[in-house]
């Protein structure tokens, strides 16, 4: 089973625009590491039959995909609704080509609510235009293309996140972004996960993020094989976090691929 992180940055991504010269703004992250050039978070899993699950379709999903050579997905999950993890929705389109039905997408019940409203294009047609997905609720889900799946709601600031467990082949990736407060059912869903994807937007605590501290406790608390550090902000340095974090700890980057 393969994690693929297709993005690894915050909201702004890294550089912002704007900086003195308008070439960006690094903050603290040195220009000349390439792994410190970060698009909007998202990953996919990939089993060893093949099979692709997608999570969010970030505002940077088309050349995510092409970057990484992904020209095909199984199945679509979103954690949320926020601009970052959804906005490049547009871009599955092509995915739909030559496919006998809509793609297979799913989220929490307020996200599906508020995705409907938003893209309503994309999941019922319009104007001759085929559904682009079938959008259904986690409820019931247990299985998508040969992946268990399990999740559990989390704390974003005043809002909801959705975290996930992908199993397949024996192993097990989790996907935990944009929590605020680790709770008992985070610890239960990441139990021994052999990779943990997590938020970790800085150092300083956040009102609707996980901060560095927080991350690796959740990971400790869980028992999580491996961590792997996402939605990093200009002050996250790849280079300085290598250097601060434990073995076990991976400070993700675009481009990214472990195996479990």
């Amino acid at each position: 089973m393969k994690l693929i992180m297709l993005g690894s940055g915050t909201s702004t991504g890294v550089p912002r625009v704007g900086g003195t010269d308008g070439t960006g703004d690094w903050g603290d992250c040195d220009p000349a590491e390439p792994r410190n050039r970060r698009s909007r978070v998202s990953i996919v899993v990939e089993s060893d039959e093949g099979k692709r699950l997608l999570i969010d379709t970030s505002s940077d999903c088309r050349a995510q995909l092409l970057a990484n050579r992904i020209n095909a997905v199984d199945a679509v999950f979103w954690t949320h609704d926020h601009a970052d993890h959804c906005h490049g929705i547009d871009d599955l389109r092509v995915m739909r080509y030559g496919r006998g039905g809509p793609l297979p997408g799913y989220a929490s019940s307020d996200t599906v609510r508020r995705l409907r409203q938003r893209f309503g294009y994309v999941f019922a047609g319009q104007d001759g235009y085929p559904t682009i997905i079938n959008l259904d609720t986690l409820d019931r889900l247990k299985i998508v293309a040969g992946f268990g799946v399990d999740w559990c709601q989390m704390e974003h600031g005043p809002g909801e996140t959705t975290g996930y467990r992908f199993e397949a082949d024996g192993k097990s990736i989790a996907y935990a972004t944009d929590f605020s407060a680790i709770s008992d059912n985070m610890v239960e869903l990441f139990e021994d996960v052999d990779i943990l994807v997590s938020d970790c937007l800085r150092r300083e605590p956040h009102p609707t993020h996980a901060h560095l501290a927080m991350a690796i406790e959740l990971a400790e608390r869980s028992g999580a094989k491996q961590l792997v550090l996402s939605h990093l902000d200009k002050s996250m340095d790849y280079r300085s976090l290598v250097e601060e974090t434990p073995d076990h700890v991976v400070v993700g980057y675009d481009g990214l691929e472990i195996v479990a």
